[in-house]
Parts: C-alpha cells; structure tokens; sequence
C-alpha cells in the first residue's frame, strides 16, 4: 500500500525557493529534535538581556530614560510602541489599540464596559463550543449582574452533524434573540476546528439590532487579514502567544473602536469628563498627569483608557521583537502564503493511497482557504490519537492535540516552510496508518 505522498520533496523545496517571505525563517530559532529532548537551556534572548541590563544599570529611572543604542523603549512608553506595530496587524488606528493585562482579563475588562444588560435585554450570545475561558467569563458576567447564566447564555451550535457553523445559521440566531441580547461575544476563528468567520458580516448585522459585538481573535490575529476598524467591530481581544510568538502567558491585545474611546469635557460646567464607563486603573489615566497621583481618573483616549495596572516591561520586552517581524511584511502577503502553504498542507493529506485504502482520518476544517487560516484540524479514528501523538513526539513533530481524536497542524506561514508541510505528511500519515491496523 501506497501511503506516503506522490508529491516530491523536489517540489517543496521548489516552493519555498519561490517564497518571498522565506528569508523571516532565519529571525526564529526553530527547536531541534535534539533541543525537544533536552533537560538543560543554552539560548538566552537579546531583548529580555536588554530589559533585564536596563533595570540593572537604571533601576525605576528605566522608566523614563532612553538609551541611544536600545532597541526597547522606556518602561513608560512600551505599551505604546507595541500598540504601533499591533494596529497594522489588527487593521485599526493605533489609538484604537493596546497591548495590556491577558486574553480572558480583557474580556472581562470589556464586558465590564459593552455589557450593560436590563431586565428586559440581558442575554449574551456565544459560540456554544468557544474555547472554556469565554464560558467561564460570560457566565461570571453574568451572574455578577444577578441573572441566570442557564436562561441568558444563547450558544450557537452548527447545524445538525456538522463541525462548523454557517453565517446564515449565526445571523439567523441574532435575529431570533435580538430583542433580549445585550451582547455577543464569538470566535475570529474557531479554535477547535478552524473555521474562520464572517466577522464584517456578522458585526453588521449585530448592529443592525442596535446588538455591540466583541471578537475573541486569539486564533485569529498574525494569522488572516483583519480591519476591525473599518468592519467597525465595537471590541476585541486577543493573546499574542499563537501566531504572534510572544510566549505562553505574554501579554495580550484588546481592540476599542475610535467611536467608543473618546474623552471629551462635560458641557454642564462641572469640569467633569464624559468617557465610555470601565473598570479604570491607574496606567489607563492621562500621561501627563499620571504621576502626580490626583484622585480623580482621567483616561487616555482610545483603548489605551481602558489598561488597569502597570503594563509589565518585561512582557514588552519579549513581545515586541516579534511584532516587528509582521511589520517587516504585511498580513496581505502573510495571508497569501497562508492560504497557498495550508492548501498544500491539505492536498498532502488527502492524497489518496495506491490501493484506495480509506484514510484513517477526515480533516474537520472548511476547505475553502477563504473560510479558514493557517490550520487544519485532523480527527482520527476513534482510538489512534495516542499511538500517533507517541510517533510524532518521538520524530520531534510539535502539534497540538485535541482529545479524544483531533490533533491541529498549523503551517505558520512567517517561518514554517513547504518543506515542512512534505515532511510533516511523510511522517504522520504512516503512522496514522499504523494506528489503525493495530486498532
């Protein structure tokens, strides 16, 4: 039986020489199969070196002194030169967006701002199968404002058998509790099976309802193209430790659109300020006024109002090397190798075996590149997800598994090559096969 690809490590390295984004792969350290088994550390980073002599040499001066051969800012400024190089990523005006706390913590932050239910209108809407914290955080909202989490969480599910939704199944639930919804909050992409959504479709008609909607881009930010400003998506949140490389735990990213961020004076002559209700902190407040410790809050305009504690300058530190990267490039051609890679990745996968044996596995994620990013979601037979993440550990293959049956293969496309992909498939598939004859 034919089980290994007809199509040639020849034409994946054809492709990669082809690649305009193919000299980003020498800025990362891609681990070994010797680095994977490893018990000791040998590579420390330059910018956390460069943080670390900074707090050395300046101590809490750091905070305000720049360096003539640095290549991070002040403590005082790094949220603001990650927010720069995050807004082309995210499609929106730099105001528009700040690098703060963590994913989960800015939803809350959010919530705490766009959710202000009533008696009459205080339903959230949800995926029904989003990633657990968004459970977790709609419900405690929920229950925080004295209602049922088991009368006013709306979850969509997808249609009969199917793993994905479409839009007209999302759109026809808005319609169907609009009158109660005070909020929704869904997926950029979906996390289990990769589907990307409609998001300018899907805010449009949320608005129509007079509904604000909120994106969890966690799967979806470095990874497709988004115009949050331009689709005028109300909020957002996202991580920065899938496609953007920043680390597990490193900072996040949150997203307010410029109409909701505004600071202007009151007109009454009180002297007061009119600004979008949130849980206000201390680094959300006024620069220029910051450090002279008044007791009145007066926020920043735009999303940076809305940061609560000290931003750490060791998160920037190990953020902002990899949001330059994105910035030496654009997501348009980010996006286009994405799509062209994963498309690969696919046709690798699906080949059919010499002899027409079925393959023991069925990729879950949408087949059109439009409707998906740089992921495919592989469900095994039932029963072979152990003996092949045991084959792909041992041959120094990094995945990610989804019990009982799926694992998530993501060709990056900012360093992860064709070649890559052709290897991948001439390890794993063997061994997917494997599997199931011992089953």
């Amino acid at each position: 039986m034919t089980i290994t690809s007809n199509l040639s490590l020849k034409q994946a390295q054809q492709l990669d020489a082809e690649d305009p984004l193919r000299h980003f792969r020498d800025e990362f350290i891609i681990p070994t199969k010797a680095d994977l088994k490893s018990k000791t550390l040998s590579r420390p980073g330059k910018s956390i070196q460069e943080f670390l002599q900074q707090w050395a040499i300046k101590g809490v001066y750091g905070h305000f002194v720049d360096h003539d051969d640095a290549i991070l800012p002040s403590f005082l400024h790094g949220d603001d030169a990650a927010a720069k190089l995050l807004a082309p990523i995210v499609g929106a005006n730099v105001q528009e967006v700040s690098a703060m706390e963590t994913l989960t913590a800015n939803l809350h932050l959010l919530m705490a701002s766009f959710y202000q239910p009533t008696k009459e209108k205080h339903k959230i809407i949800l995926e029904g199968k989003a990633f657990p914290s968004d459970h977790y955080a709609v419900y405690s909202q929920i229950r925080h404002h004295g209602f049922d989490p088991d009368d006013a969480m709306i979850l969509i599910t997808p249609n009969g058998d199917k793993a994905t939704m479409t839009t007209e199944h999302i759109l026809s639930i808005i319609d169907k509790h609009a009158a109660e919804t005070a909020f929704i909050l869904l997926p950029g992409i979906q996390y289990y099976t990769g589907q990307l959504l409609d998001i300018a479709t899907i805010t449009a008609h949320a608005h129509s309802h007079n509904i604000p909607i909120c994106w969890d881009l966690a799967h979806a930010v470095g990874n497709v193209e988004l115009s949050l400003h331009n689709w005028n998506v109300d909020c957002a949140a996202w991580c920065t430790y899938k496609y953007l490389n920043a680390g597990p735990g490193a900072i996040a990213g949150l997203f307010v659109h410029e109409k909701h961020g505004t600071v202007t004076e009151a007109t009454d002559g009180s002297g007061g300020l009119l600004y979008r209700p949130r849980l206000s902190g201390w680094w959300g407040g006024d620069k220029g006024v910051r450090f002279e410790m008044g007791p009145h809050f007066k926020p920043r305009p735009g999303a940076a109002g809305f940061q609560v504690g000290n931003t750490s300058a060791l998160a920037i530190a190990g953020l902002l090397p990899a949001l330059k990267i994105f910035n030496r490039t654009s997501m348009a051609e980010i996006r286009k190798k994405s799509m062209r890679i994963t498309q690969y990745l696919q046709d690798l996968l699906l080949e059919p075996t010499g002899d027409g044996q079925p393959l023991p596995y069925k990729i879950l994620t949408p087949s059109d590149p439009e409707a998906r990013g740089a992921q495919l979601s592989v469900k095994l037979d039932m029963g072979l997800l152990d003996h092949v993440l045991e084959g792909l550990e041992d041959a120094g293959v990094v995945i990610d598994e989804r019990k009982p049956d799926v694992i998530r293969v993501a060709p990056a496309p900012i360093y992860n090559s064709y070649e890559d992909c052709w290897k991948f498939a001439q390890i794993f598939r063997p061994l997917a096969f494997k599997a199931k004859s011992r089953s």
